[in-house]
């Protein structure tokens, strides 16, 4: 488990503005960039009290074109800046993908190296707000496909911190998913800057019947369905990976050699979900010789997130579904 060097409580949304706020002090480079993150305080306040410290020219709201926040970040950090893009919801990523894919994650390798895009792509993502279908997507697969973005979906408060100040400081562009329901969520924060390794999975509880392998809003649900399996006598590993590009195959695959089991949990749909990066990764590693079970993997379904709240929980995976698919795993093949 992560060391905690005190017990200040934040929230999510509080260490996110923390870690920006704290790298902002530090680096006159680092600005914030997007639709009402200035006198609003951003879509979800996470911004909120910035504008008032750092001025309208490192909080700079801008107008609703998000092809035109990714264009602008891109051709800062191309001349020497570090902006941290905001995009109110993940979906609309979409509409700024020319910018991202073909220009920020290709431009370094393209000039032979001779320059850096240090960018910051933050992402509200996920669903579970009732903002139903364009509001509410998991699209992390979609640039984990595409070399030279890197890609955190950090699940705790201190994770979320760490990994931040790490995105802000790394030479290349990173994708930052910060889940809308996770931004409520407390947890102990130490008040020190540090930063957390990007390449660095974390195994949140250790057990020794079957590893559960969760990322982002999927690690909370994973680990309460852990403690309610562990009253049936089934023990739980849950291993979040919080980056997913570069991820850091080895905590995973000494997890699955240990266990002999691995469910693989997400929200984005099952069909072509970053679920079958993870199940390939195993399956090509020596933990494939101490499976006792096929992988398994739950995701979401194929279908876009509906606005009705029942249909909305149903349309991903739930604590519920996390302990039936576990149980069953920890039964198959005995």
């Amino acid at each position: 488990m992560t060391p905690i060097s005190n017990q200040r409580q934040l929230t999510y949304l509080e260490a996110v503005r923390e870690a920006m706020s704290q790298e902002m002090r530090l680096n006159p480079e680092v600005f914030l960039i997007g639709e009402d993150v200035g006198v609003y305080g951003g879509a979800f306040g996470v911004s909120k009290g910035m504008l008032e410290e750092f001025g309208p020219e490192r909080i700079r709201d801008t107008p609703i074109s998000e092809a035109a926040i990714a264009g602008a970040a891109t051709g800062a950090a191309l001349m020497g800046m570090r902006p941290i893009m905001e995009v109110m919801f993940m979906d609309f990523l979409t509409i700024s993908m020319n910018q991202l894919v073909n220009q920020a994650a290709k431009m370094r390798f393209m000039f032979g190296g001779k320059c850096s895009i240090p960018m910051v792509v933050r992402a509200p993502s996920g669903s579970g707000t009732g903002a139903a279908a364009q509001h509410s997507q998991s699209l992390e697969a979609w640039f984990v496909n595409v070399p030279g973005i890197k890609v955190v979906a950090p699940s705790t408060p201190y994770d979320a911190k760490g990994l931040l100040i790490a995105a802000i400081r790394d030479n290349n562009p990173v994708l930052f998913m910060e889940h809308k329901i996770l931004y409520r969520l407390k947890g102990p924060v130490p008040e020190e800057t540090y930063c957390l390794p990007l390449q660095s999975a974390e195994v949140k509880r250790q057990g020794s019947d079957l590893t559960i392998v969760a990322y982002s809003i999927m690690v909370p649900r994973a680990l309460e369905a852990a403690e309610k399996l562990a009253a049936e006598g089934i023990e739980v590993e849950v291993v979040d990976p919080r980056c997913l590009k570069p991820l850091d195959k080895d905590t995973i695959i000494r997890s699955v050699s240990k266990t002999g089991r691995v469910l693989i949990a997400h929200e984005a749909p099952k069909t072509g979900g970053f679920g079958g990066e993870l199940a390939a990764v195993i399956a090509e590693s020596e933990a494939f010789d101490y499976l006792d079970a096929p992988i398994r993997r739950l995701g979401g379904q194929d279908i876009p997130i509906p606005y009705n709240r029942n249909l909305e929980r149903a349309a991903v995976p739930q604590v519920d579904d996390i302990v039936a698919a576990a149980r069953a795993l920890a039964q198959e093949g005995k």
